[in-house]
């Protein structure tokens, strides 16, 4: 995960034209799906607590403006900290809508009956192995867990066929993790999810002994280009977004994907969800279908973030592994537990 800002500094981003709408102010009770937000009928504002990489966000919300002509405020944050200043406003909350980079803050605040049912048209435009079986948030962007290894120290037959076997003793101070970050405690709860609290005991004991940490995805994976490490376990999207650019954090640098529905083959699904104290469902829910639907998808596959496309049937972006070559395990979003991965990781010695 990036390093963020943690002051919520609100961002108003508002365009000119407002296409087809009509100048009915109010707003329906969220989550139903008769609303406004289902015939076009949305408009005013909405607030967004933003935990997703905030320039992807904001061509979501650029795109949605411009269409709708309804104003979107941002507020940033990292995946935790978002969770758990809405659950401490509760209906008080002045956040409309709530998007993350992993699945595990979407859950902690539906278990806190936050969230309203999203819209069963907005459900519709992504698939039901990318959002939760409640149906209280939906799925908007993907992930996938990779090893990235310094190819100029290893071949790929030298690679660990299992996330697991980094545990071994021949990985022994040769790969590395950012284990205070967000996205690796998602794929802990996934972890967790597949194999059971004995299991991922022992695995984060032994990474404890086996793994170097690092501050951050980027500088696990520069620290791999540079040779201080064999490999480190991270996204993907840092690899292509840093090859995209210069390529100068990466050029020594490849992924390798475990495959085999392991549990380091983990696709974790960002979130989007809206709350139950929204002043402005109809708004909310039609941000909400915008960017699960064919124009908000596209974002993501012709942009720059390498996050996985995954509704209303676009494609990833082209220099992507297709999804369905990636042999991902099955995990049920609503079951990752953020809480429990915590817990396990301090005890592990890891936060």
């Amino acid at each position: 995960m990036k390093i963020r800002n943690s002051a919520l500094a609100g961002i108003a981003l508002a365009a000119t034209a407002a296409l087809g709408l009509t100048a009915c102010g109010g707003g329906t009770p969220a989550g139903d799906s008769s609303s406004a937000a289902s015939n076009g009928a949305a408009s005013g504002e909405i607030t967004v607590y933003n935990a997703q990489h905030e320039s992807l966000t904001k061509e979501w919300v650029d795109a949605f403006t411009a269409e709708t002509g309804i104003k979107v405020t941002l507020r940033q944050g990292d995946d935790t900290e978002m969770s758990n200043q809405i659950i401490q406003e509760g209906q008080a909350s002045p956040a409309d809508v709530f998007l993350t980079e992993n699945s595990p803050a979407m859950t902690q605040v539906e278990n806190a009956g936050l969230f309203a049912d999203v819209n069963k048209d907005t459900l519709a435009q992504v698939p039901a192995e990318f959002s939760p079986s409640t149906g209280k948030w939906t799925g908007i962007a993907a992930r996938s867990t990779v090893l990235v290894y310094n190819k100029t120290k290893l071949t790929e037959d030298q690679l660990p066929k299992s996330m697991l076997d980094l545990a071994n003793p021949e990985w022994k101070g040769r790969w590395a993790a950012s284990p205070t970050g967000a996205d690796f405690q998602a794929i802990v709860s996934a972890l967790l999810e597949l194999k059971g609290e004995s299991a991922t005991e022992d695995w984060l004991k032994a990474m404890k002994d086996n793994s170097k940490a690092y501050k951050g995805n980027s500088t696990a994976m520069k620290a791999v280009n540079a040779g201080e490490v064999d490999a480190a376990l991270i996204y993907h999207y840092y690899y292509y977004g840093d090859q995209a650019k210069t390529g100068e954090n990466s050029k020594n640098v490849a992924p390798y994907y475990f495959k085999n529905q392991d549990p380091g083959a983990f696709l974790s699904v960002s979130g989007g969800g809206v709350l139950k104290s929204s002043k402005n469902a109809d708004a909310a829910q039609a941000f909400l279908k915008f960017i699960t639907g064919k124009k908000g998808q596209e974002v993501l596959k012709n942009g720059t973030s390498f996050e996985y496309a995954i509704g209303s049937d676009v494609p990833a972006n082209d220099k992507l592994v297709p999804i369905k070559d990636l042999q991902a395990p099955k995990v049920d979003a609503a079951k990752l537990n953020s809480q429990k991965v915590s817990d396990l990781m301090t005890q592990a010695g890891l936060l």
